[in-house]
């Protein structure tokens, strides 16, 4: 006897629905039918609550250098998905939320789901939000990141779903030149926030609550206030530490209220037009001395760096995931934007570190690492995130 998935009654699809874990479940409860679809609509905000604290396992978004086309892979199954996603050939400067976050030519930054555009479809209204140029005082050499403009914005994150929770969704982008940081307010600020000029060189952002923390090229942790319209109230977090040359940050907040940062150290191989990644090292937070400690444990979790907002999963819950490992990509460097067309771009720079036994390994599988090969720029992971 077959079941009447969609004649089920509405205080039975509420139960089902309320019991719901993670956005991906929302998705696939939304294709189950188009009742089940009405219902799940019911639950946006709860949705919303959802993806800001979601550990769902990331895809990797890979440009297939056709077309402007992009295709997701699978690394949990191994498997290159059959969408197509109709993204365009620019650089991205962030996957966050499940949005990707890019610049365009005038300098307008654009927000884009790239689940709402599949090839051959039409595009949805709400798959691309455009916010206002970048345009800081004072913009030193403004004419020059003009000519490589998706490399103006260094790296850019977002608070929350724009859609979803577009009241509470801050955007911030680290833009280039100096290494600052702006922000905007979805639906609050037509112009951007420019945090004070002195705090310069940040590499990452996160969002905690009302408080955005940035680590620079020191490794300095400052938080910055972005509640109001006026620039945000700076605070020195923990002290910063010898500066290492090439050398990328990036940070983690765990919902336990531990906080990571990742320092990773590469070198160029002008021979073989290769950038190489050769050693990474790993601290924990201490709030109460305000500095950072080194460890060699990541308590289980296996963290996903690049130009994304660090994702992080528990290991022990999704099993082809390695505990305790880095799974790096090719990412954005500011000495390769320094050589221009002439730098050795890739993208090469990918694996995996293991933190406990401090060791590196390549433990995509060749069907991963021929598609990452082919790419004609870095792959970026995302958690998808899904809409209704």
């Amino acid at each position: 006897m077959n079941s009447d998935w969609a004649g089920l009654c509405h205080n039975l699809l509420d139960l089902v629905l309320q019991r719901l874990i993670s956005p991906t479940d929302y998705l696939r409860a939304c294709l189950v039918c188009k009742s089940w679809y009405g219902g799940a609509k019911n639950y946006k905000e709860h949705l919303a609550k959802m993806s800001s604290c979601d550990r769902s396992p990331p895809m990797l978004l890979i440009p297939t250098g056709k077309n402007g086309i992009w295709r997701p892979f699978n690394v949990m199954d191994d498997r290159l998905l059959g969408s197509q996603l109709k993204l365009g050939k620019r650089r991205f400067c962030g996957s966050s939320k499940g949005w990707l976050i890019a610049v365009e030519k005038d300098f307008t930054v654009t927000l884009t789901n790239p689940f709402l555009r599949y090839k051959g479809t039409r595009m949805k209204e709400n798959s691309i939000i455009r916010l206002p140029p970048i345009n800081p005082p004072n913009w030193v050499n403004k004419h020059r990141w003009a000519n490589i403009s998706n490399h103006c914005v260094f790296k850019a994150s977002i608070s929350t779903d724009p859609i979803l929770n577009s009241a509470d969704c801050i955007v911030a982008v680290i833009y280039e030149g100096f290494g600052r940081l702006a922000f905007i307010r979805l639906g609050k600020e037509r112009t951007w926030i420019y945090a004070d000029g002195r705090h310069t060189l940040i590499e990452e952002v996160v969002f905690v609550e009302d408080k955005c923390y940035a680590v620079d090229n020191w490794s300095k942790l400052l938080s910055f206030d972005v509640t109001t319209r006026s620039n945000p109230n700076v605070n020195v977090v923990a002290k910063g530490m010898k500066r290492t040359p090439n050398t990328t940050r990036y940070l983690m907040a765990l919902n336990e209220g531990k906080n990571f940062m990742v320092q990773r150290t590469y070198y160029f191989d002008r021979e073989r037009n290769k950038r190489v990644t050769w050693k990474i090292r790993v601290f924990e937070l201490d709030l109460k001395d305000c500095k950072w400690i080194e460890k060699n444990t990541l308590g289980g979790i296996s963290l996903f760096a690049g130009d994304n907002s660090t994702i992080y999963v528990l290991a022990s819950e999704l099993s082809r995931w390695q505990p305790n490992c880095i799974y790096f990509n090719h990412d954005n460097d500011s000495v390769t934007n320094e050589l221009g067309p002439s730098r050795p771009c890739g993208p090469n720079d990918y694996g995996v570190y293991n933190v406990e036994t401090q060791s590196f390994s390549n433990s995509y599988s060749t069907r991963l690492k021929t598609q990452m090969k082919n790419a004609h720029k870095p792959a970026i992971w995302i958690v998808p995130a899904p809409q209704l």
